[in-house]
């Protein structure tokens, strides 16, 4: 028997029609399992939710010992990025299709969340990334990110030029629209619809993908995760960074961006018995076809 709980954080994707209900509902659930229940301040203030005390991240992350996340994948990525530095483990229900890390359905939570707030279920731990812009030896820009770290082109700029060096070794000059350096937690996501590897989250590696190549041999390329990555600016008008969802535009010629595992991890909690391979099953649909 696992960890029981007893103070739970409530986040929900407030933008979403109809999701102050589903959050009313989720909160007196958990209430009704003996346990606190506080709301994320943004999510109260935009849900207009009164009857649980509302927290900031920080004050979420050092009085709560577990937090559920309502929405999807794209607001997961969000609050996990926020908690990184105070190791407070997820549990992510889905309000529309089943995702990659939201994998509870909100028809069924309470079957799948109940036994997890009683201490049942499977942890498992995936790596963060982390790293910096550099512009003239200085530092302008940090971030963190679960899925991955993007370079690309201006919207109406051509193709834009990257100088890639892992470590102390130069590995390519790559003329494309632009590079993902993606965690195994992000090789479903922008990575896969750009032709990258799945990388099971147990693997120690880091993918780099060349967006739209403009040379068909730039292919992507499975890295150790004990490195750093340099990404220069070598030619390119209005070149961005994204880390998840912090951007940094216009990027110069001769900015660097580092890119390494970050010290950080995320615990993501689910039923027992989930199954990595059963997530990629229903998301891929590798089930099709068979009788």
């Amino acid at each position: 028997m696992a960890k029981r709980f007893q103070h739970v954080a409530l986040v929900g994707k407030h933008q979403a029609r109809g999701i102050r209900p589903v959050l009313e509902e989720i909160a007196d659930f958990v209430a009704g399992q003996g346990l606190d229940v506080s709301l994320e301040r943004d999510t109260a203030l935009n849900t207009g939710m009164t009857a649980y005390d509302s927290l900031t991240n920080d004050e979420l992350g050092t009085q709560c010992d577990l937090a559920v996340v309502v929405g999807g994948d794209g607001t997961m990525l969000g609050f996990a990025r926020e908690m990184a530095r105070h190791a407070l483990p997820l549990v992510g229900i889905n309000q529309g299709r089943l995702g990659f890390i939201t994998d509870l359905s909100v028809e069924r939570y309470r079957e799948a969340l109940a036994p997890i707030l009683a201490g049942n279920y499977d942890m498992e731990q995936r790596t963060m990334l982390e790293g910096e812009v550099w512009r003239d030896e200085r530092v302008i820009f940090e971030g963190l990110a679960l899925n991955d770290v993007v370079v690309s082109r201006g919207a109406t700029a051509s193709m834009v030029e990257l100088r890639v060096d892992v470590g102390d070794e130069f590995v390519a000059n790559l003329r494309a629209d632009g590079v993902i350096v993606a965690s195994p937690t992000g090789s479903t996501a922008y990575s896969l619809s750009s032709g990258g590897p799945l990388l099971h989250p147990s693997i120690g590696g880091l993918i780099l993908v060349p967006i739209a190549s403009h040379t068909l041999s730039n292919r992507p390329i499975v890295l150790p995760d004990h490195g750093e990555i340099r990404l220069e600016i070598v030619a390119g008008r209005d070149a961005s960074v994204n880390f998840d969802m912090q951007s940094l535009a216009s990027l110069l010629h001769g900015d660097r961006i580092t890119v390494r595992r970050s010290k950080h991890k995320v615990s993501f909690l689910h039923p027992v018995g989930w199954s990595y391979y059963a997530t990629l099953r229903r998301k891929l649909r590798w089930y099709e076809g068979v009788s």
